[in-house]
């Protein structure tokens, strides 16, 4: 198994980040031709999500979407004031595992790996775990 730390600094409170290249650039460091690729967010308030990277607008409007779902400010008993990222967390998930073939992602033609960020600004960690097979 290779595995491999991304850093990311994020700059607002809620931001989808393509990184898509950056796990790209993991599969094609460690030399694997066949198997699968998990990449995990070990952050209880930020996500991972595979959806259309080609318009941007998408990754703006899922985005808008959980803010009109889960809006910050709803009385919620947490106390820390980030119930709303905690939720919103859950519902995109913090992994997705992508198949690899020659080398590369098994994505779809409109498909990107977006980091969703919901308690930002933060530097944050992804984690991209890749199984030969």
């Amino acid at each position: 198994m290779f595995s491999r730390e991304l850093s990311i600094r994020t700059t607002r409170r809620t931001e989808m980040i393509d990184v898509t290249t950056q796990v790209s650039d993991a599969i094609r460091e460690s030399g694997m031709d066949e198997g699968l690729c998990v990449v995990y967010v070990p952050h209880t308030t930020a996500g991972i999500m595979i959806n259309e990277g080609a318009d941007p607008a998408v990754a703006r409007d899922i985005a808008d979407r959980l803010e009109a779902l889960v809006p910050w400010s709803a009385g919620y008993a947490h106390l820390e004031g980030n119930a709303a990222a905690h939720i919103k967390s859950c519902m995109v998930g913090s992994s997705v595992t992508v198949a690899v073939r020659e080398g590369r992602m098994a994505l779809g033609t409109w498909q990107s790996i977006f980091f969703c960020e919901f308690d930002g600004p933060r530097s944050r960690r992804l984690q991209v775990h890749l199984i030969e097979g």
